[in-house]
């Protein structure tokens, strides 16, 4: 501190007792030796000349003050007394081991600017008074408890220090889909999007948002985000969270992802990129540098860079950003540290410092979180409120210790009793400090609060990486498989763990995601919140729960480990990997990312959990080692595209409860399935909308049948992946070769790529609850044993013709706890028509129903199932239009209706859904989709139409004149989605005649297209505009 600014400066150490006469002459002596030698000669004066020299020095002169080792409030009553006539910007700093009387010195009005858990029993705290800044003059009589920053040791090197960085980060990223956490941000968000419109510059323009975590930065972008990507100003949009420890690599990847999202094949096919390019996951930091300039350049960009953590990472990404960017391009940085978020920017302007709410707002959003629907819980209980703002003045302003913690009350008892008592129970040090030990304090006292039950349900998601988006399926069955859940009161095992993933997000622990408005449950997958899930490691590691294999952890355990997860920076070898762990004691095993052959090691002969979903690399003969897994229960193969096999040793697994092999290239599963006789649980298949009318030919697939011959000598040459000195030897590659490819592709069933088939038999799994796509075209009885499975709820066949279409119904009428089922005709022109008219008894319970091919006709037994919510039609060709949607809007129960691709055969240039007579259509309607052909010039909803309808998802190709009517009497309609084309001038493209005429036609083609789309968005808003409900529309416009 330099002595311009503190002529006076003195450091007392407190005696006790405590004596004012030794207290002031102290200071005299320091403050005399800043002068002169002569003056500290003078030493002994009496008590009242002391005095006043003391005063006349304070008063003309600015002193900083340190007084060591007070011990009671008292002390600083009668020294506080020597400072009355204190100069402007003097200060003092008190050091004491007593948290109240550090406080009490600050005075009434201070705040704690800093707090560092030192060890289990010491906490260093540092206190200020509000009303003075450090550098300003303040007040007379400002007295301030000095500040002391916490940082990490500075003798510790650079090397590792990244070390502790990594092992020990705490970061915020709420991604909530509820609006109610931007509640008193709209004046920030207003500032960054004025930012971002901003026509001036003449470059690309970042803007920098920082603070501490908590605060919302994450869902601040976001909402900036969301709402300019609604207003079609860019290209491109792009949001990407940065993964820690840094991975270049990755971070280009996640870019190259979310900007391909508006890339199209026939727009590849026009730039000429001919042959099969490496994909995305596989290029490296060049090819996806390259992969950047071909998506960027030339395109107006908005790109989210969400928790850069080191100026360093800024400076690697900038120069494979910036050169390709238009100048109208912006990109917004998140960051907790100022001297990024101004290395970034550069600009200051640019620089958004976010602060806490203001009390108003933070009343609001815990009013929000705490009464959801109920607005009057204070009106109704106004003891409440004294004990509310008590909670918020802990919570000093913090978006996410406010969800928190009104998230935990939600679920209390709402008396002023419970409140009280939380209130008493939160540490004192979190009534003054905001900073992240506070915020941990929150969230460790919402876990402590969580019952036994929900708290290993909770310490279970440190498996999962950093802001990854978790399935409630894969959730709530892992769950189960792990005896976290058991049945109970009449619930089933499989319940209790869907009724705890909706505990968790009820208490804020877990963050909704994705929230899929086609799905029938309120929320279908959830994140964690970064600090949250600091709390689930610390907490799992204490307990030797859970060890994640990841970069820069500690290279050996203490204790038993129960679950491993492997990250996708873990590189290690195989014998650094058994090294590690003991791979004996191991119950799960997840891996994310790239999937060595080594981790399914034999060796883990307690394993009961292999979720490998999502994985890269993963190949059939990687499996060989699995039927020794003799304790398995769930094996997620899910997204493993190398993966077209599973071998016949599977049946080796008789616990098995929970087999998904969804999106693989699995077409057949293996004969000994039905020696699995606790499955509960099984997916195969891929998604697809594409309904097949026809089948190749019979000469085509008679050739392609003589190729598949050579499979059983060379099994390679069947996509049977492997060392080619193994798969020679392959028994089983053969018998899948020549017993299930060849005479399901005679037969035409190897067309239904979207399901596998099944082996007879499969009746004896008397558990299975859950079976998808499995094709049964091939024979009959595997209907008659599917009939036998009573207990199935969830149901998904291919392959239904006039042949089996009889045998299927019967089996439908049998399944009377089914509650979804969906249906796939074989190939062929014929459909489902007359194949699903004989259910006698449809299914009482069926909730979902989806039905995929031309049926030309609803059967008449879907208005007999009372609590149908979901229906899906794709490629029905339904014949009478309007009465298919007066049947449809007769429906009591149906809340969402999907109807896709030459759903009807519809001939009309205007597309009615009209009210009838009497009653309401559509009346439980919330989720409308549907698609037109280009023949439809306009869409009427009647008035009384859908008086619950909340989103309206509207595609198709469309002429200029299309136009929508009657979406001003909505009443309930929140959101308008537009997913539409209109004509274009191919044959003008392709007349081109070079490639750079033929760029330049194709743009103008485009421009043309975005004048189309941009006008009818505007004639869409003009209605809306008319609705008191004020919905947002969304354009999705296809460009090719």
């Amino acid at each position: 501190m330099s002595k311009k600014k503190f002529p006076g400066r003195a450091w007392v150490r407190v005696m006790h007792p405590f004596s004012a006469k030794d207290f002031v002459q102290s200071l005299v002596n320091q403050f005399h030796g800043a002068e002169g030698v002569e003056d500290m000669l003078q030493t002994e004066k009496i008590a009242q000349d002391l005095a006043q020299e003391l005063n006349a020095y304070v008063n003309d002169n600015r002193c900083l003050i340190v007084l060591n080792d007070l011990s009671t409030i008292e002390e600083w009553d009668q020294i506080k007394n020597f400072f009355r006539n204190f100069k402007k910007g003097s200060r003092i700093i008190v050091s004491t081991a007593h948290v109240e009387v550090a406080s009490l010195c600050a005075g009434q009005q201070s705040q704690a600017l800093e707090l560092k858990q030192l060890s289990a029993d010491q906490t260093l705290h540092a206190f200020y008074d509000k009303s003075s800044q450090y550098g300003q003059d303040s007040s007379t009589n400002d007295h301030t408890v000095a500040h002391s920053e916490i940082t990490y040791d500075q003798s510790i090197d650079t090397d590792e220090k990244k070390v502790v960085r990594s092992l020990t980060r705490i970061r915020t990223s709420v991604s909530a889909l509820e609006e109610s956490q931007l509640i008193g941000r709209q004046k920030e968000i207003s500032e960054i999007l004025n930012l971002i419109s901003n026509q001036g510059s003449q470059q690309v323009q970042v803007i920098s948002i920082w603070g501490m975590g908590g605060l919302g930065k994450t869902t601040l972008a976001d909402g900036v985000y969301q709402r300019t990507k609604l207003n079609d100003k860019f290209d491109k949009c792009v949001f990407v969270t940065t993964m820690h420890p840094f991975n270049l690599a990755e971070l280009l990847r996640s870019l190259a992802r979310g900007l391909h999202e508006g890339s199209s094949k026939k727009e590849e096919l026009l730039e000429n990129r001919v042959g099969s390019k490496r994909s995305i996951a596989s290029m490296g930091v060049d090819e996806l540098t390259e992969e950047l300039k071909r998506l960027l350049e030339k395109k107006s960009c908005l790109i989210v860079l969400d928790d850069l953590l080191d100026t360093s990472e800024w400076d690697l990404i900038k120069p494979r950003l910036f050169p390709w960017l238009e100048k109208t391009s912006r990109i917004i940085v998140t960051t907790r540290k100022e001297n990024i978020a101004n290395h970034c920017s550069e600009e200051l302007g640019n620089v958004h410092n976010l602060q806490v709410l203001e009390p108003e707002d933070a009343l609001h959003l815990f009013s929000e979180k705490v009464s959801g629907k109920d607005k009057d819980l204070f009106t109704k209980n106004p003891e409440l409120v004294k004990e509310a703002n008590r909670i918020l003045k802990k919570c000093g302003g913090l978006p996410l210790a406010i969800v928190v913690i009104g998230g935990f009350l939600a679920n209390r008892p709402k008396t002023l009793e419970e409140w009280r008592k939380l209130n008493e129970n939160i540490r004192a040090e979190l009534e003054m400090n905001p900073e992240l030990g506070t915020i941990r304090t929150i969230l460790e006292k919402s876990y402590d609060g969580l019952p036994y039950h929900l708290k290993s349900c909770f310490l279970y998601l440190s498996i999962f990486p950093e802001d990854h988006v978790i399935s409630q399926r894969r959730l709530v069955r892992r769950w189960t498989v792990e005896g976290y859940s058991s049945e109970r009161r009449g619930k089933s095992a499989n319940a209790m763990a869907e009724t705890y993933f909706t505990e968790l997000k009820n208490r804020s622990m877990i963050l909704p995601s994705q929230q899929s408005v086609y799905s029938r449950k309120s929320i279908d997958s959830c994140k964690v919140h970064d600090l949250v899930r600091d709390i689930a490691i610390s907490k799992s590691m204490e307990e030797n729960l859970v060890f994640r294999l990841e970069e820069g952890c500690a290279l050996s355990t203490h204790g038993t480990i129960r679950h491993l997860a492997i990250s996708s920076n873990w590189k290690g070898d195989q014998s650094e990997f058994e090294s590690i762990v003991d791979l004996s004691r191991i119950r799960s095993l997840s891996v994310f990312g790239m999937c060595e052959p080594f981790y399914i090691s034999d060796k883990m002969i307690f394993l009961r959990v292999l979720d490998l979903e999502g994985t890269y690399d993963l190949k059939y003969h990687h499996l060989d080692n699995i039927w020794k897994l003799l304790h398995l229960k769930y094996l997620s193969l899910r997204g493993c595209h190398g993966i077209h096999l599973l071998p016949d040793s599977l049946g080796n697994l008789r616990q098995l409860q929970v087999l998904d092999v969804k999106d693989t290239w699995v077409k057949a599963l293996p004969n000994t399935i039905i020696k699995l006789r606790k499955l509960q649980y099984i997916h195969a298949g891929r998604k697809s909308y594409y309904v097949r009318e026809e089948k190749d030919s019979l000469t085509s697939r008679c050739l392609l049948g003589a190729c598949l011959c050579a499979t059983c000598c060379l099994p390679i040459l069947s996509d049977i992946d492997g060392p080619f000195h193994k798969a020679l030897t392959r028994r089983d590659a053969c018998t899948f070769a020549c017993c299930v490819k060849f005479p399901a592709l005679m037969t035409g069933v190897y067309d239904e790529i979207k399901s596998a088939t099944v082996s007879r038999g499969i009746k004896k799994l008397k558990e299975l609850h859950t079976l998808r796509q499995v094709n049964v075209g091939r024979q009959t009885a595997i209907l008659q044993d599917i009939k036998i499975l009573t207990g199935l709820r969830k149901l998904g066949v291919t392959g239904i013709n006039k042949k089996n279409g009889l045998a299927f119904c019967s089996a439908i009428s049998s399944l009377s706890r089914l509650e979804s089922l969906s249906v796939w005709s074989a190939a062929g022109k014929q459909g489902l028509r007359g194949c699903l008219d004989d259910i006698s008894s449809p299914p009482e319970n069926l909730q979902s129903l989806k039905l995929y091919s031309n049926l030309e006709k609803l059967p008449e037994w879907i208005k007999d199932l009372p609590h149908l919510v979901k229906l899906k039609l794709v490629g029905t060709r339904l014949l009478e239009h309007d009465a298919a949607l007066d049947f449809l809007g007769k429906l009591p129960k149906l809340e969402i209706l999907v109807l896709c691709w030459a759903w009807s055969v519809f001939q009309g240039e205007e597309l009615a859904f009209k009210s009838p007579q009497a009653g309401i259509a559509f009346g439980s309607l919330k989720v409308l989709r549907f698609e037109v052909k280009s023949r439809v010039k306009s869409v009427m909803i009647e008035q009384g139409t859908m008086p619950k309808l909340e989103r309206l998802h509207f595609e198709g190709d469309v002429y200029n004149e299309f136009c929508f009517c009657g979406l001003e009497f909505l009443a309930s309609i929140n959101k308008v989605q537009l997913g539409v084309s209109f004509p274009w001038d191919a044959e003008r493209v392709i007349a081109a005649p070079d490639s750079e005429i033929q760029h330049k036609t194709l743009e103008e083609e485009r421009q043309k297209q975005r004048r189309k789309q941009a006008e009818l968005k505007k004639k869409i808003q003009d209605q809306l505009a008319r609705n008191a409900n004020e919905p947002i529309v969304v354009t999705e416009f296809d460009l090719w």
